[in-house]
């Protein structure tokens, strides 16, 4: 119990550490980035907009073959189970 919560507090200092400098940013507030104008705000929310029905599309299309694949092996596991060669016995 001691050694959660010791590593628990140690994850969370280093990561308050880790990301104080961001939040004592001097350029006026500039982040990283840059300078940010109506432009890049629009743009950066357009590709917000675009990347979750691209990101539902691929995990649809993932989730499809994943259940094609089960259906297949299901499938076969019948089609084994009918088969006399592998029913066993003499």
């Amino acid at each position: 119990m001691r050694r959660r919560v010791f590593l628990s507090l140690t994850t969370a200092i280093l990561l308050l550490l880790a990301f104080a400098p961001l939040a004592l940013a001097e350029d006026g507030g500039e982040g990283v980035y840059g300078e940010t104008n109506d432009k890049v705000v629009t743009n950066v929310g357009f590709i917000v907009i675009a990347f979750f029905p691209c990101l539902v599309l691929v995990l649809s299309l993932i989730m499809w073959r994943l259940e094609k694949r089960k259906d297949a092996r299901l499938a076969a596991k019948r089609h084994r189970a009918q088969a006399a060669e592998w029913r066993g016995g003499w």
